[in-house]
């Protein structure tokens, strides 16, 4: 493999072209007229406009995409996450114009991109699966009756797709026929189809998802978990690896579901298998994203090991380089999404210009970002700005050191979820390990109360201010005024 196009954009792009330097690997960049002096097509090799700004006309465009592939001699697509990464058509026709897809299979990812063909290929393997049925209801009466069979409360979902889209909790009975119109009428026009399922919803749900990778040779691993019930909006704010809750025994019976899972559909290269986790510690399966997920960050930051880079070598034949017995666990990692949103404004996108762009810097902070000082976030595409990681010894070093990153990260011009990260980090409950994700809805109802913990942080600094000008200006010499000023 000599030459890889990137079919995406952003910090996924940068991210996967910095394994392509190591690999020495040519990177092909392709962009959209609202990303052409973003970073990534600078650091590529090659840059290729593929159309405006709008993603419809650019960056899902499969046949601008393979013209450029074909062009430039192109070996290998790597499709990042989000865009076609987990489009079985792009995967198909990248096979018959006999270019690589570092990725899973067409058949796989058809497989597992629909939540009940998934179900229903995972139950040979006796893998856990939340009580409800495994097949698409559009009847109201007959979703009624099977709802009154599982018992309230109960999840309807869109089969197709994800992302929260589609899906509505339902409480009681008489609420059914509503919220099964509103989760068909969203499904339809996110994904063009308006089956859904119903099955029970789970209280005090944890979202457990695990790390698998599997090879053209029949192996398959797990690189342990990551715990990512911080939501909003049924979307990850926050991820860590490992959770604070799964004991050894816990993780290596997850870890064998989630292989069981890569097997059931034949699974090659990166996967990520979700489990709901419920307050008793019983598990089940809710989907598997067919892609690399974008807080990869933190399994690489406790595993040492380079994903992508496995799967360039996973895609290019190779055996797996690892086994499972060797697989580490080393550390603790936190990852924060900073968005551009307010997140006292249930987390609106705040799109504006990077007036001001700082990054913290240490040995234990990994940033994953998009940008640079002075540009603007594009109102065209998901308003991630980067990923802010930190590694510690501990859990609780690697919460102490988010803090601290979050404190020393620098950004003005728009708003951003660091000061809701920063909530996250000093909440007792998620110290404690105690929380679910129901977080924001049980803590964060009322936003303002993160103006409250801010002041009374504002408070305490200037307190501290004031003890330290006081000694400093009883101080009779300079000597005593430097230690002051250190301290």
């Amino acid at each position: 493999m000599k030459k890889v196009l990137i079919a995406n954009r952003g910090e996924i792009a940068r991210r996967v072209i910095r394994t392509l330097k190591k690999m020495n690997i040519k990177s092909v960049a392709v962009y959209s007229d609202a990303d052409k002096n973003a970073p990534f097509v600078h650091e590529a090799d090659e840059a290729v406009r593929i159309g405006p700004a709008p993603s419809a006309e650019s960056y899902l465009v499969q046949d601008k995409i393979i013209e450029v592939a074909k062009n430039l001699n192109v070996d290998a697509i790597h499709p990042g996450y989000g865009f076609l990464s987990e489009n079985a058509d792009f995967a198909e026709r990248l096979k018959n114009e006999g270019i690589i897809l570092i990725g899973p299979s067409a058949e796989a990812m058809k497989i597992m991109g629909d939540k009940l063909s998934a179900k229903q290929a995972v139950k040979a393997y006796d893998v856990p699966l939340v009580p409800g049925i495994d097949k698409a209801v559009v009847d109201f009466s007959e979703a009624k009756e099977i709802a009154l069979q599982i018992g309230f409360p109960v999840l309807i979902k869109a089969s197709a797709g994800g992302g929260g889209k589609g899906m509505r909790l339902v409480e009681k009975a008489e609420d059914m026929e509503e919220q099964m119109g509103l989760a068909q009428s969203e499904a339809r026009s996110s994904f063009g189809n308006d089956a859904v399922f119903v099955e029970k919803f789970v209280t005090k749900p944890r979202h457990i998802e695990i790390q698998i990778f599997a090879d053209n040779h029949g192996n398959v691993i797990h690189l342990h978990e990551r715990e990512c019930s911080i939501q909003r909006r049924h979307q990850k704010v926050i991820e860590e690896a490992p959770s604070a809750i799964l004991t050894p025994e816990l993780r290596k019976e997850m870890g064998e579901a989630a292989c069981a899972v890569a097997k059931a559909c034949d699974y090659s290269g990166a996967g990520t298998v979700e489990f709901l986790l419920d307050g008793d510690l019983n598990f089940y399966f809710l989907e598997m994203n067919t892609r690399l997920q974008v807080e990869h960050p933190v399994t690489e930051e406790i595993t040492g090991l380079d994903l992508v880079e496995m799967q360039i070598r996973v895609a290019n034949n190779e055996v797996l380089p690892i086994k499972q017995e060797e697989v580490k666990l080393n550390g603790h990692a936190m990852e924060v999404r900073v968005y551009a949103e307010d997140a006292l404004s249930n987390f609106m996108p705040d799109i504006g210009t990077l007036n001001r762009y700082k990054k913290p810097v240490a040995d234990y902070i990994r940033i994953d970002d998009a940008f640079e000082e002075g540009m603007e976030i594009p109102i065209y595409y998901d308003p991630m700005i980067a990923k802010l990681v930190t590694w510690g010894k501990t859990r609780e070093e690697s919460i102490d050191r988010m803090i601290e990153a979050i404190d020393a990260y620098e950004i003005s011009g728009l708003r951003t979820t660091l000061d809701f990260g920063k909530y996250v980090m000093k909440h007792q409950s998620f110290r404690s390990g105690d929380f679910d994700t129901n977080f924001v809805k049980h803590y964060f109802s009322d936003p303002t109360i993160m103006h409250v913990a801010q002041e009374q942080e504002k408070r305490a600094l200037e307190a501290s201010l004031d003890r330290i000008w006081d000694d400093v200006t009883q101080a009779n010499n300079q000597e005593a005024i430097s230690e002051q000023l250190r301290k």
